[in-house]
């Protein structure tokens, strides 16, 4: 007999069952998952995708404002990283899940954005010298020139991180082969070296002296904080590229086969699935975002609620993100931008927080499991974190006030110049740094786990999965990017109007994480591969 024309065998019962839709994509040929090994070499790439964000969240706000742009614009310039996010990792998903080079499905996009982050941070950090170099006065405050390079160095850093995190993910994914206790294991990790190379970045972010490892960087155009800024993305830059090297070199991928490309099962469809195909058809033109939009319309509630959540969590975290160290260098110091020294000691001591943070970021990443179990599943887990994160934003403004009301001044050149804040305020400070590492490291690890649960029976492989949760991520990050400075401005133009709206958004999200998200379903958890938290 014809074995084509035999009928198809059943499902294996370690595998969802569901009809798949004809944005599907089979299973990989290969159910056997990686050694550990491999899996801990492509979670330490992480490490150095990190140790980038972690310069740009400590440093570069207030390297905006020395080049001459206001606290209430300098938001506007993370509007890239968001807008980047929204298009290129739904785009390098897709592709990443289709890729057919002899190189494998991942392991290109990963090199490419390694070598673009190289490109990207040598254009930020040089921003200022090549704008002197073609015509930036060092006499006036704004500095033109130097402020158009440094916003394309951050929209192509911007899109590499998103080519890099992306397919990291996917491709930690692809090695746990839906192997329940592997697919926790790489989740783990992966938040794991996120946290190590928080550390290795904002400490890099705190020390002063760092330029005296290369003199060269001070010019007449760079000063010691633009010098220090130039050295971290010269250590950044080397650590991505020896982890990224060692990973791509030591594991490789399995080429795809045909049965990695979007199929159609045999026997007819459901309504759902010929409105789906329909959509498909219509944006051919466009087929990644087709595809989206094609899981969009199949997406079941479990997954809407968690967008929900997850966009709540982000509009609590980006107002933070964005101006931590501003918070410490003005509203705790009592500092100003460019002027003496008390601001950039703030953003020194944040860059410090920042790295007790990622301390605790990492010890939590790693007992995330053991947490859930202790207090009762997942959701209530990171519904109880949504609620410490709220309290830790509020506490903002009584450390605020507190700082005012204990500021002591000195006199200089006729004027007035804060002191650094007691040993009390600024402990205070700190110790919120390092407790908010508890709930980033839920946000680093559980919506990732429960989106591949709950978007598996969507049919999008793991890259497009990562895509649409991504959306939830971005679109609040655009929202803030706009609205948190003349918002900011409307109140004083200090930064805790925009953390209290974060901390009400955290207690919101709080809320609909323990009454409403579903826990994940038990006989899916074998099968989805971007962790599987119980």
């Amino acid at each position: 007999m014809d074995p084509s024309k035999l009928p198809p065998p059943p499902p294996p019962t370690t595998n969802n069952t569901a009809k798949p839709s004809s944005l599907q994509l089979e299973p990989a040929t290969s159910l056997e998952p990686s050694p550990l090994r491999k899996i801990i070499a492509i979670a330490s790439i992480a490490a150095g995708i990190q140790f980038g964000w972690a310069l740009q969240l400590s440093l570069l706000t207030p390297y905006v404002q020395l080049l001459g742009i206001p606290h209430t614009w300098a938001a506007f310039i993370w509007l890239c990283g968001p807008i980047s996010g929204m298009i290129v990792q739904p785009i390098v998903g897709y592709h990443s899940d289709r890729c057919t080079s002899r190189f494998g499905r991942r392991r290109p996009f990963i090199a490419a954005g390694a070598l673009s982050v190289a490109v990207a941070v040598f254009l930020i950090g040089y921003a200022a010298d090549m704008g002197h170099m073609f015509g930036d006065s060092l006499h006036k405050k704004s500095r033109p020139r130097a402020i158009v390079i440094f916003v394309i160095g951050f929209w192509i850093l911007d899109v590499a991180n998103n080519m890099l995190q992306g397919p990291c993910r996917a491709l930690l994914a692809d090695l746990a082969a839906g192997h329940q206790r592997k697919t926790r294991t790489a989740n783990s990790f992966f938040s794991f070296f996120m946290a190590v190379g928080n550390v290795l970045g904002y400490a890099a972010g705190s020390f002063s002296g760092l330029h005296k490892m290369f003199p060269f960087t001070m010019t007449k155009a760079c000063d010691v904080y633009c010098a220090n800024l130039k050295s971290c993305f010269f250590l950044s830059i080397a650590l991505l590229a020896t982890v990224s090297i060692i990973a791509l070199t030591y594991v490789k991928e399995q080429r795809p086969s045909s049965g990695d490309k979007p199929t159609k099962e045999a026997g007819g469809t459901d309504e759902k699935e010929e409105a789906l195909e329909g959509e498909s058809r219509s944006a051919r033109e466009m087929p990644c975002f087709g595809e989206i939009w094609g899981a969009f319309r199949v997406m079941k509630k479990p997954m809407w609620i968690l967008l929900l959540v997850t966009c709540l969590n982000w509009i609590a975290w980006f107002p933070f993100l964005l101006f931590d160290t501003d918070w410490m260098g003005k509203e705790v110091y009592g500092g100003k931008v460019g002027e003496g020294r008390v601001y950039d000691m703030g953003v020194r001591a944040g860059a410090l927080g920042l790295m007790l943070n990622s301390v605790v970021l990492g010890v939590t990443s790693l007992s995330i499991e053991a947490l859930a179990r202790g207090v009762g599943g997942v959701k209530r887990l990171w519904g109880i974190v949504n609620f410490l994160l709220a309290t830790c934003l509020a506490l903002t403004v009584l450390i605020t006030k507190i700082a005012e009301h204990t500021r002591r001044h000195s006199v200089v050149a006729g004027g007035l110049e804060p002191l650094p804040p007691s040993a009390g305020v600024k402990g205070g400070a700190l110790a919120l740094f390092a407790v908010l590492g508890i709930p980033l490291a839920i946000t680093f690890s559980i919506p990732f786990a429960l989106a591949s649960i709950f978007s598996n029976s969507s049919g999008a492989g793991q890259g497009l999965s990562l895509g649409v949760l991504n959306l939830s991520i971005v679109i609040p990050q655009m929202v803030i990017s706009v609205a948190s400075g003349p918002w900011d401005a409307l109140f004083g133009g200090g930064n805790l109007p925009a953390f209290v709206v974060g901390a009400v958004a955290a207690a919101i999200s709080g809320l609909l994480s323990i009454f409403l998200l579903p826990s994940p379903p038990p006989d899916m958890a074998n099968s989805v591969a971007a962790g599987g938290f119980h």
